[in-house]
């Protein structure tokens, strides 16, 4: 199988290119990314693009499953509209671009929460993307929605005290459906969900991820 990533030099999606890399499933893995990475390896392929020029980059997206694994903060995007940009637009763009392209298989990082009817920025613009996506016809479609994720060396200062906090939370017996996930467990649930997973459509919420690990 080829695998295709977006997101690769984030916390999740790094975990998932080095675990790929050691799955004999996969033969070839290309990544799309914006910047030179530092990582060699025989079945690896990179691609560097400006997802703003689809036309540039378009015939490169050919294989057996996209992971999509992108996504930004507005912090570091310094607005909504980046961060839309980002989160919505560059990831729903490239899942139409595979579908064109007959890859079969789709594997969504979503969030907790997600809803199109939210009246969070965050989670509606998730739920938005989820349901653009669930419009295409991808013969797997599998969307995570994980709870908060342990980011090792992770700057984003709100994850890093909403974590404190749920952990609080769940030592007195609370909460225990969000309690916080390794990305490095989340990626080996992706892996294994694409393996084992019927056709179709499928959202695998919170602790229920676990199952797959």
């Amino acid at each position: 199988m080829k695998a295709l990533i977006i997101g690769a030099t984030g916390a999740t999606g790094e975990e998932l290119l080095q675990m790929i890399l050691k799955d004999d499933t996969y033969k070839q893995v290309d990544i799309f990314v914006r910047r030179e990475v530092n990582i060699e390896h025989e079945k690896l392929k990179v691609h560097i693009i400006d997802f703003d020029k689809s036309d540039e980059w378009k015939a490169l997206v050919n294989g057996d499953v996209l992971f999509s694994c992108l996504g930004t903060t507005l912090e570091a995007a310094g607005s909504k509209e980046a961060q839309w940009k980002i989160d919505y637009g560059y990831q729903y763009e490239f899942a139409k671009i595979a579908q064109d392209n007959n890859v079969n298989n789709y594997v969504l990082i979503s969030s907790s929460n997600a809803s199109s009817n939210s009246l969070l920025f965050y989670t509606k613009m998730k739920g938005k993307l989820e349901e653009a996506v669930k419009a295409l016809s991808f013969t797997k479609l599998i969307i995570f929605n994980p709870p908060i994720l342990i980011r090792e060396g992770s700057e984003r200062k709100m994850e890093v005290i909403g974590i404190k906090v749920i952990k609080f939370f769940n030592k007195l017996g609370l909460f225990h459906s969000q309690k916080p996930m390794e990305t490095k467990l989340l990626a080996k649930a992706m892996i294994k969900a694409v393996k084992v997973l019927y056709n179709g459509q499928h959202s695998i919420v919170g602790q229920n991820i676990l199952k797959f690990t």
